[in-house]
């Protein structure tokens, strides 16, 4: 399967194996759908859409940090948070 299939398909699953659309779960999940799951999270919080507002950056990060391990990939979340941390996440939103 091409990268770009595995996300289409599998960046809506959950680490803890609640997402869709086939119920996976860890590392069945393929990477490239784990890191662009938070990626799409991320920059849907942080951007104001015409039903809600923006979430400010730290309550995002906060967010992430509470899906660790039930939404998100921990190890993905680890690395997000490395990256918004030697970035100023002003830039990034």
């Amino acid at each position: 399967m091409m990268m770009t299939e595995q996300i289409a398909l599998g960046h809506h699953e959950k680490w803890d194996g609640s997402g869709y659309p086939l119920s996976l779960k860890e590392w069945a999940i393929p990477m490239a759908a784990r890191i662009m799951a938070i990626a799409d999270v991320f920059d849907a919080l942080t951007h104001a859409r015409p039903y809600k507002e923006a979430w400010p950056v730290e309550d995002v990060i906060a967010e992430l940090n509470r899906l660790r391990g039930k939404h998100f990939d921990p190890t993905v979340v680890e690395a997000m948070m490395r990256v918004l941390e030697e970035h100023d996440v002003g830039e990034l939103t």
